[in-house]
């Protein structure tokens, strides 16, 4: 199966290149997609230097300023479709998600699961270094959106996830309004709403030690608004099936 990851960049010039580096060292042959978001630091100019060692895997989307999260991941979502991939994967540039993990994810998805979310929460707490204050934040996000949506996940709002192109194919892309943190709920929300198959394999999360954390109270108060109207919205797959 032909595995793609994307990863959305602004101003990781300290991660970008040990990350290259880490994906293509992996047992099983990935490929990676980059989507930069104008980064002043060069990451982009990194990644160019890079594509010459590794023509045929790595592959730089440029974008002009910052679109957002979840407006680079559709965007990567619908290029990987385009090309092919059955599996697409998604994950920070900053290491706090452990690149080996994608191994695992991708197993799970190999066995049947539509969703896979690399969770923090399916099995205890399993975060390190983060302030108590982030990680009651985050902790509870994931409660509170369970008990408004349902939906039948430990950590809702994770940004390591394996997509089957069963489900990336049955979700309309375009319909999806979210563009931050609230982006991941959404996209899993309405995978489980289309019928697709969740699991959660177990991960721990490490924040990052190189770079600055893109978190805001915006990002977040997108996401807890926003999951308020979820449970209200009629969705629709790219047939227009309910």
């Amino acid at each position: 199966m032909r595995k793609l990851v994307i990863i959305p960049t602004y101003n990781e010039r300290e991660n970008i290149s040990a990350m290259i580096d880490k994906v293509f060292s992996l047992s099983e042959p990935f490929e990676l997609l980059v989507i930069d978001d104008g980064s002043p630091d060069g990451t982009a100019a990194i990644v160019r230097r890079r594509q010459k060692e590794f023509p045929e895997r790595l592959h730089l989307i440029e974008r002009s300023g910052k679109q957002g999260l979840g407006t680079a991941y559709l965007t990567g979502f619908e290029w990987g479709l385009s090309r092919g991939f059955d599996l697409i994967c998604e994950m920070d540039c900053d290491f706090s998600h452990n690149p080996d993990d994608l191994v695992r994810l991708c197993r799970a998805a190999e066995q049947g699961g539509d969703v896979v979310v690399g969770s923090r929460y399916v099995e205890g707490v399993n975060v390190v270094n983060w302030p108590m204050s982030r990680l009651l934040m985050s902790y509870f996000a994931s409660k509170y959106v369970r008990l408004v949506t349902g939906l039948p996940l430990h950590d809702a709002t994770a940004g390591f996830v394996c997509y089957s192109r069963r489900a990336l194919e049955a979700i309309d892309l375009h319909a999806i309004r979210m563009k931050g943190y609230g982006f991941q709920i959404e996209m899993k929300y309405t995978a489980w709403k289309l019928g697709m198959r969740l699991c959660e394999v177990p991960i721990i999360f490490t924040e990052r030690r190189r770079g600055s954390s893109k978190m805001s109270s915006g990002i977040f108060g997108e996401a807890l608004f926003g999951v308020l109207g979820l449970p209200f919205r009629r969705i629709r797959g790219r047939a227009g099936r309910a």
